[in-house]
């Protein structure tokens, strides 16, 4: 598109009923980036591991922010998810010249002109290198939750709204890292509430 300093930008977690929204943006240098920047979610764990350590290592500049459940379910979900992305496109040095995001809902708090772009995680590489740094970090985050609050599973599920992960909602109750206002429904689609 002309520009020198493109980032991409993504989220992860968004549909998610537990832990925090995760948004990174990434420069990525001139030249034809690393195999396996692609889709996060088309790559194994062990890849998209492989992945985000060469996007680190060989990056213009990287950045993550990190929207909390409570943050979460003051803003909601989607003005949660356009502030973790301005907060990581913010934080970037150098700041781009253009930002790429994947989806097709953003508003910037950045004088910087963007586009975007329906499914960019799997056109774009900058924004396949945000969306694997996002998925990668919030994964770890999740891994880490789940030591302390083992019975929902969290190392595997990292969240999302799993049969297993309902069923231990409605046997333990909802824990401070669930989103209070999202919906839930049991497996037998019952609604589950939180509060």
């Amino acid at each position: 598109s002309g520009f020198s300093l493109e980032a991409g930008c993504d989220e992860a977690g968004r549909g998610c009923l537990a832990g925090p929204v995760v948004a990174a943006a990434v420069i990525l240098p001139p030249g034809p980036p690393h195999s396996l920047v692609a889709d996060s979610k088309k790559l194994s764990e062990k890849a998209r591991n492989q992945a985000a350590e060469w996007i680190k290592e060989h990056a213009l500049s990287w950045s993550v922010s990190i929207i909390s459940p409570k943050e979460i379910d003051k803003l909601n979900i989607l003005n949660a998810s356009i502030l973790a992305m301005n907060n990581a496109a913010e934080n970037l040095n150098p700041l781009p010249e253009y930002i790429l995001i994947d989806g097709n809902r953003f508003h910037s708090s950045l004088r910087i002109p963007y586009s975007c772009i329906v499914k960019g995680d799997s056109k774009i590489a900058c924004i396949a290198a945000a969306s694997i740094i996002a998925k990668t970090t919030r994964d770890k985050i999740m891994i880490e939750l789940h030591e302390e609050f083992p019975y929902y599973n969290w190392k595997k599920n990292k969240g999302y709204p799993t049969v297993d992960h309902r069923k231990a909602i409605l046997e333990w109750g909802a824990s401070s890292w669930h989103r209070k206002t999202f919906k839930v429904t049991d497996p037998d689609q019952k609604l589950i509430q939180f509060n």
